[in-house]
């Protein structure tokens, strides 16, 4: 997972206590999550701004915070102030191995010293916990059995309002309670006869808001997209030729099809798991390519690409997938009978689609809600033809996702029945998200009525 920092490459730090106003907050931010004062997703490598108490802990590779000594009591990692008073913490937690089923990696928050906080817990018997702890007493808030397994990340979240503390495993609400233990104090990452790892750590002033929408973990993409004069074009293309394929064609560097077009994987039809017709390596471009029918699962993105006046015939399973890199890029071309979504946003970062026309489609852009890691996705749309399509945009809010659109032509519907952008709850792997809303909120979908148009 590629991981960004929303202020440099240093911890942001702000005060949040009860004299902490909207404006000072607005005055210290740059993007539209204004509530955030502190986040760290450790991909500088270090710990710079935590102070240690305890455990062996090293960043690895990949940006992860990793506490690996199992038989270490209490291991503490701290940050922030001990005046915050009304915030909330977030963070991905990742157990790697329980001595006992008392164990626990979780997040502590209030913390007034290295023994007094509150702590959510995940616990080697399987529950999450949210708990106040003073000393060696551990008064258990709420509880709720989860199935917690090592080897899993879980999204932990702790709100404090007044005497008002709740806890949230994955989004969902595992305890809420009053206790009088600590009024203000630091965040902590926590780990007691157990090794974890720790990731995308965020703080914000909203206290007990509901968490529907979180700080973002990677920085949104910018509020206007790059100017383009480049029209959607005006309809579909002659291919110069066919060619059957047998096999998925693997890209890397760059290939230009001509326009020539490609056909022959998979059944046409939803069945998961079909093969791509193209597999881009990553950095890798592709370009001049009609896709046919069948076309399996399309285009699968392995890192960062472009695809560029890129045509799909018939969508089968997905029109393309982007599966890693944290950039991808979709200029010109279209897509056509998409019974479901036509591109598939499955790994990090943001997808960039513009001067593109989509037609006969469920969605034309889908941020996964229930894949194996639960990464925040953002999508920028612009200069788009929209025709015959449910929706254009889906995308989860309590992940924070974002989508923005500029320049949406909206082709043939009179009652306006075409949804913008439609809100989802993210759900872990094996579960459905379930649809929360719809429309602009100046949050998550990014949009105003002068963006779309309707003929």
């Amino acid at each position: 997972m590629q991981k960004r920092r929303i202020s440099g490459r240093r911890p942001l730090l702000l005060a949040v206590g009860a004299g902490v106003t909207a404006a000072a907050l607005a005055a210290g931010m740059t993007s539209a999550f204004a509530a955030t004062v502190f986040s760290d997703d450790f991909n500088d490598g270090n710990t710079s701004g935590w102070s240690k108490s305890g455990g062996t802990w090293t960043v690895d590779g990949s940006g992860v915070l990793n506490q690996s000594n199992a038989g270490s009591e209490l291991a503490r990692q701290f940050a922030g102030q001990t005046s915050w008073t009304n915030y909330s913490v977030q963070a991905r937690v990742r157990p790697t191995s329980f001595g006992s089923s008392s164990a626990l990696v979780g997040l502590a928050a209030r913390s007034t010293s290295s023994t007094k906080m509150y702590r959510l817990a995940l616990l080697g018997s399987g529950r999450a916990e949210l708990q106040a702890v003073n000393g060696s007493s551990v008064t258990a808030i709420g509880s709720a059995s989860i199935g917690v397994g090592a080897g899993t990340w879980y999204t932990v979240r702790i709100e404090t309002s007044g005497s008002t503390i709740r806890g949230f495993v994955n989004g969902t609400q595992i305890a809420s309670g009053s206790n009088s233990l600590a009024g203000a104090g630091r965040i902590g990452l926590v780990t007691a006869y157990a090794s974890g790892g720790f990731d995308d750590v965020f703080v914000d002033s909203s206290g007990g808001g509901t968490p529907t929408t979180p700080p973002p973990t990677t920085t949104p993409p910018p509020t206007t997209p790059p100017p383009t004069t480049t029209p959607p074009p005006a309809g579909w293309p002659t291919p110069t030729g066919s060619q059957k394929v047998d096999a998925t064609i693997p890209v890397s560097g760059s290939f230009d099809g001509g326009l020539k077009r490609y056909y022959g994987i998979g059944d046409g039809g939803q069945s998961e798991s079909q093969d791509p017709m193209f597999e881009l390596a990553a950095g890798a471009t592709l370009r001049n390519v009609i896709i046919g029918a069948p076309a399996g699962d399309g285009v699968h993105c392995e890192g960062n690409c472009t695809l560029i006046n890129v045509w799909w015939e018939d969508v089968g399973e997905d029109a393309a997938t982007f599966r890693g890199g944290t950039t991808y890029t979709v200029d010109g071309g279209g897509a056509r009978s998409a019974s479901d979504k036509v591109f598939q946003h499955n790994g990090s970062g943001t997808v960039y689609i513009k001067n593109f026309r989509v037609e006969n489609a469920g969605k034309l852009y889908r941020a996964c809600g229930n894949c194996s890691t639960s990464y925040q996705r953002h999508v920028v749309i612009d200069n788009v033809i929209v025709r015959n399509t449910d929706a254009i945009a889906g995308i989860n809010t309590n992940w924070g996702d974002t989508a923005r659109f500029s320049r949406i032509t909206i082709v043939g519907d009179p009652d306006r029945e075409t949804s913008i952008c439609v809100k989802y709850k993210g759900v872990p792997k094996g579960s459905e998200p379930t649809e929360i809303g719809e429309g602009a909120d100046g949050v998550n979908c990014l949009y105003s009525p002068s963006d779309i148009t309707y003929q």
